[in-house]
């Protein structure tokens, strides 16, 4: 790289014919020698993007170079904010990807936007993180006054529901401590959180949110399954002994087919549910935390 840079005739922020430069493809392959190199090089700019909007900078956060984030953003030409043709950022990337150093340098930014859309899912930093179970990052996110603690995505889906969903107790958890969170938020199905953690087995997550006084127990979806028809019907024992403990719940409720619970379970050879016992289709999941 000296030797070529030291010829005239070489012009260090060429670019293929994705549009990618030496610079982009130093950055994202961690190269951090080769960046500081080619940053000295006052006809290389460094925020430029290649055929699909992806910066030096995008590149270097979603890949997890820590080294080279720090270097790019101490450039006064660098956009913290830089997305792709998809409305991803830096901090929208690093925080799915679960790179925590790389999140704190971007925090650290003042320009940095904490709430972007990306324009895939219309998901923010928060939501990716959530969604992906890092709990580390949802923790810093939360910790920034200007961070929305309850955006919903294109379908409606947010945090907490996307934390549920996918069974990070952890997560869940630390999201419940923010008074602004909605525990009863459906997704744009009517999935609550409470449905997705019954219909999964998670019976962690389940006490979690029956232990809110404001989460209705009984809330139904779209077609009118509510926590305990999921749960039955998909033998999670566990789930349904404890949503038979609240009285709010009706355990003959109908859905819009006029099925209950019972013959749910009953339909789908849960004959654990149907007897009161422990069955072979019992969640593991207990109150593990997969975060």
């Amino acid at each position: 790289m000296k030797l070529l840079l030291e010829r005239r005739e070489v012009n260090p922020g060429s670019s293929n014919d994705d549009g990618r430069t030496p610079l982009s493809w130093a950055a994202e392959k961690g190269h951090e020698g080769v960046v500081k190199l080619i940053l000295k090089c006052t006809e290389v700019k460094p925020d430029s993007p290649d055929n699909d909007g992806q910066t030096p900078l995008w590149g270097a956060a979603k890949s997890g170079h820590e080294g080279i984030v720090k270097l790019l953003l101490e450039h006064k030409e660098v956009n913290p904010n830089s997305s792709n043709n998809e409305g991803r950022t830096p901090l929208s990337w690093a925080a799915e990807k679960g790179h925590e150093g790389i999140v704190k340098l971007l925090l650290e930014h003042k320009e940095v936007k904490l709430n972007s859309l990306g324009n895939d899912s219309g998901q923010t930093a928060l939501s990716k993180a959530a969604r992906m179970g890092h709990k580390g990052i949802v923790k810093l996110l939360l910790e920034c006054k200007e961070v929305s603690p309850d955006p919903s995505d294109k379908y409606r889906q947010t945090p907490l529901v996307l934390a549920a969903r996918n069974y990070h107790w952890g997560v869940v958890k630390l999201l419940l401590k923010r008074k602004e969170v909605n525990p009863n938020s459906s997704s744009l199905f009517g999935q609550t959180p409470l449905v997705y953690a019954a219909g999964s087995g998670h019976e962690g997550i389940v006490k979690l949110l029956l232990e809110r006084k404001d989460v209705n127990p009984h809330s139904p979806n779209n077609y009118g399954l509510i926590p305990l028809w999921e749960a039955a019907s998909k033998g999670r024992w566990g789930v349904v002994k404890l949503l038979l403990e609240r009285k709010e719940i009706n355990p003959d409720s109908r859905d819009d087919d006029g099925r209950t619970p019972l013959s749910a379970a009953a339909s789908n050879g849960r004959w654990g549910v149907v007897s009161g016992g422990h069955d072979h289709d019992r969640s593991d999941y207990g109150g593990h935390d997969r975060a």
